[in-house]
């Protein structure tokens, strides 16, 4: 029993490590809706998503081999060689949608003339924003139900560290919400986080795939160097900050 609720806290700390890019596309995603909508939004996409993650635990269980069957062979040697299966399209798909939406949102930032506090956000249908959440969720679920398979085979105890792991998420989203609401600025970092996100899913699915280009293999983004990029982002966000403050408070004297 020991060991039981020691594998238990070890996955719900591997889903929240695994999870933080989850996290950030589920607030920014939330920001689509209308304002009075979005805590809605975030609590019942994650919930649903909470479910659907338990499905395909179930079904990876049972269908683990079928995932990981090769569906379709590119040939073209010393141009572009792979062979794909069920788990690799799923990953390099939610890669591409989620190079696009950075893309487009920061396109979007850029673009607008006059800023107002709404410029940002475009008031789809909350329908379509969970739709978008759940899907997003069932796509970055796989590593981490792939890993927790890894570290036991009882399925109790990898659904409860589901459910666990997502009453944390959405209580983080939350915060995380907030925090973008109250420091617009960071929306922007948030946005290249993402698309750092999307490469990172496009390596790992041309991974899977042994995807080769020109004769080179597709290496796999690692979780240490995606946290050391972020990092490094949040650390020249915060000097460049700093910097800009004390320009314009030396131009006001000069004025």
């Amino acid at each position: 029993m020991l060991e039981n609720i020691f594998t238990l806290l070890m996955l719900v700390l591997l889903q929240a490590v695994l999870g933080f890019d989850n996290l950030l596309y589920i607030s920014l995603e939330s920001k689509k809706a209308d304002v009075t909508r979005q805590s809605f939004v975030r609590k019942t996409g994650i919930g649903l998503a909470i479910i659907f993650r338990i499905i395909l635990l179930f079904a990876l269980v049972k269908l683990i081999g079928y995932f990981q069957e090769p569906i379709l062979h590119i040939p073209f040697e010393d141009v572009v060689e792979g062979h794909f299966n069920i788990h690799s399209l799923i990953v390099l798909t939610g890669g591409v949608f989620i190079l696009f939406t950075a893309m487009k949102e920061i396109w979007h930032m850029v673009s607008f003339k006059n800023f107002t506090v709404n410029d940002s956000v475009s008031n789809h249908s909350v329908s379509k924003v969970i739709g978008m959440i759940v899907v997003m969720n069932v796509v970055f679920s796989f590593d981490s139900i792939l890993s927790a398979m890894a570290l036991t085979d009882i399925f109790w105890i990898m659904a409860v560290a589901i459910v666990i792991s997502g009453l944390l998420m959405i209580w983080l989203a939350e915060k995380v919400t907030a925090f973008l609401t109250k420091n617009r600025m960071y929306e922007v970092l948030g946005l290249f986080i993402l698309f750092i996100v999307g490469i990172m899913l496009l390596t790992e699915g041309g991974h899977l795939a042994h995807l080769k280009l020109f004769g080179e293999e597709i290496v796999p983004m690692s979780k240490t160097t995606f946290y050391f990029i972020i990092a490094i982002l949040v650390l020249i966000d915060i000097v460049q900050g700093r910097y800009q403050k004390k320009i314009m408070k030396s131009q006001e004297g000069k004025a």
